[in-house]
């Protein structure tokens, strides 16, 4: 008896870049961009107004916004790691940084609170960015 090898099944290809990159940088820049570009308005709405509320109870809380620092390896991680996502939180944090928004780190719950939001915000964003690519590549729908 010969023995058969299940094929494997194919791999998906990669969309191209000019296929996913116009909702990808739109969902960076303006949270949920992405998805109204790509006719999902309900959707963004939600990403839109769930960022935006976590960003700015954040600033209402006075959270700390991060700067790249370096220092021991942790303080580099924390720091340049909340830098990234108070980033990709885009328009938001370009806003904030104009109009001049620099709370020094300071000892308390409700500003420790404030810096968790402004950093869950900019994570909440990612996983928007992810999904808008994954809807214009095709690998979901």
């Amino acid at each position: 008896m010969a023995k058969t090898e299940a094929a494997a099944p194919p791999k998906n290809p990669t969309a191209p870049v000019n296929v996913w990159i116009g909702p990808v940088v739109a969902a960076w820049l303006i949270p949920g961009g992405g998805h109204f570009l790509q006719k999902r308005t309900g959707r963004g709405a939600l990403i839109l107004a769930s960022v935006a509320l976590m960003f700015l109870l954040g600033l209402a809380m006075r959270g700390t916004m991060y700067t790249p620092e370096r220092g021991d390896l942790l303080t580099t991680l924390i720091n340049y790691g909340g830098f990234l996502c108070n980033l990709c939180t885009g328009a938001f944090y370009i806003l904030a940084k104009m109009f001049g928004y620099n709370v020094p780190d300071m000892a308390g719950d409700v500003h420790d609170y404030g810096t968790k939001f402004l950093v869950t915000a900019g994570l909440l964003n990612i996983l928007a960015m992810v999904d808008a690519f994954e809807i214009a590549s095709g690998k979901k729908d």
